[in-house]
C-alpha cells in the first residue's frame, strides 16, 4: 500500500484513489537541457570558472557566490542555473523580473528558501526599483527588513534568511543599476556559439529525440542557427517534422535546406524579420545611418525586439554597423541580399 501513488479521482466513493491512473504512467516532458557541467557544450571560460567556484564552495561547505549571466537570448543562461543547482545538490526556484511586482512577492520566495538553495531571476533588469531595494540586504546580509505601522509608530524588524545563491540573467546588462550589479560575486558574459559546438549540440539533441542526423546535415543545421543553441534545437524539431512527412524520415543536408527555407531561414541563418530589417535600412533610408525608433516604426515592430533579438546577430556577422548617428547596412548586407 505504501508504494501506491495517491491521485485525485472523480469517483463517488471518495476524492482519492490508491490505484495508478493513466496520468501516472505518462513519461515526463523530454528536456534537451544538459544536467551537468560535463555535458554542457561551449562557453569554455564560463564553465571552467563555474567548476572552480562550485568545487571550492563544496570544500568549504559554503554557499556559492551570487552570479550574473548576460548575453543575447537562447545562449544557455537558464540552463546554467539548472546545472548549478544540480551540481550543488540544492533546490532551484525560478522567477522573472516582470513577475516580481511587489516587495511581498520577492520576500515570499526568499523566506521559503532553504540553506544553499538557488534563486534564479530571469530578465533581472526588469525588476521594479522598489522590489530591487529588498534584494540589497538579502544578497549582502541574508536578511530582509520589514517596516510595521506608519508615521511616529513605525517600527523596523530584520528577518534573517537562510543563506542562498542568487543567479540573475539579463539581455540588457546596461539597464542594471550599479548597486545591484556590484553585489554579484561572479559576472560572466555568454557569447554566440561557433559551428562546431552547435554541431555537437545538434547531434546530442538528435540522439535524445531518436533522430538520425549525419555530419553534413548537422553542419547545415548549425550554419543556419545564428550561433544559438535554443535555435538549433528548435530548427532540428522543424526539420524532423518535414523529414517525417516529405522524406520518409531521412534527414540529409538537402532536406535540412528545404525544411529551413520553408521556415524562412536562409543559408546564413537570417529570418524573414532580419531580411526585412536590412532591406528597410537599405531601401527606405538609403543604407543609413538611421535611428532604431525609425526602423521600428517602419517595420511595425517593438524597438526592444529589434535590439534584443535581431541586432545582436546582424552585428556579430558584420551585416549591420552601429554608429553614434544610427544604424548602417554594411557592404556585406548588400551582397547577401543581392542589392
Amino acid at each position: 500500500m505504501k508504494n501506491d501513488v495517491l491521485k485525485y479521482s472523480s469517483d463517488k466513493h471518495g476524492i482519492v484513489s490508491n490505484a495508478c491512473l493513466p496520468l501516472d504512467r505518462e513519461p515526463d516532458i523530454l528536456s534537451l537541457r544538459p544536467e551537468r557541467l560535463s555535458d554542457y557544450v561551449g562557453q569554455t571560460d564560463t564553465v571552467e570558472t563555474l567548476k572552480i567556484a562550485i568545487e571550492a564552495a563544496k570544500k568549504r561547505s559554503d554557499v556559492l557566490d551570487h552570479l550574473l549571466f548576460h548575453g543575447p537570448p537562447g545562449l544557455g543562461k537558464t540552463t546554467l542555473a539548472h546545472i548549478i543547482a544540480n551540481e550543488m545538490g540544492k533546490n532551484l526556484t525560478i522567477t522573472s523580473g516582470p513577475a516580481l511586482e511587489k516587495g511581498g512577492d520577492l520576500i515570499g520566495m526568499l523566506t521559503h528558501l532553504e540553506e544553499g538553495d538557488v534563486l534564479f531571476v530571469d530578465e533581472i533588469h526588469r525588476i521594479p526599483k522598489t522590489v530591487e531595494e529588498f534584494l540589497y540586504p538579502a544578497m549582502e546580509d541574508f536578511a530582509v527588513d520589514f517596516v510595521f505601522d506608519k508615521g511616529i509608530h513605525a517600527r523596523s524588524h530584520r528577518y534573517r534568511l537562510k543563506r542562498f545563491t542568487l543567479i540573475g540573467a539579463t539581455t540588457r546588462v546596461g539597464l542594471l543599476s550599479a548597486p545591484l550589479r556590484d553585489r554579484f560575486g561572479i559576472f560572466r558574459s555568454l557569447d554566440f556559439y561557433n559551428e562546431n559546438d552547435l554541431m555537437k549540440i545538434a547531434s546530442r539533441s538528435a540522439t535524445l529525440l531518436n533522430i538520425s542526423l549525419d555530419n553534413d546535415a548537422s553542419a547545415e543545421l548549425a550554419k543556419r542557427s545564428r550561433g544559438t543553441p535554443r535555435i538549433v534545437n528548435r530548427l532540428l524539431k522543424r526539420v524532423r517534422d518535414y523529414a517525417e512527412v516529405r522524406a520518409d524520415g531521412l534527414i540529409s543536408k538537402e532536406i535540412v535546406g528545404a525544411a529551413l527555407s520553408l521556415e524562412g531561414v536562409d543559408e546564413m541563418g537570417l529570418t524573414t524579420l532580419d531580411r526585412r530589417y536590412l532591406k528597410t535600412v537599405i531601401e527606405f533610408y538609403k543604407g543609413g545611418p538611421v535611428g532604431i525608433e525609425a526602423i521600428a516604426a517602419t517595420l511595425q515592430e517593438e524597438s526592444d525586439t529589434l535590439v534584443d533579438v535581431v541586432e545582436p546577430f546582424l552585428l556579430k556577422i558584420g551585416l549591420l554597423i552601429r554608429t553614434s548617428s544610427g544604424r548602417k547596412a554594411s557592404k556585406s548586407a548588400y551582397n547577401h541580399l543581392g542589392l
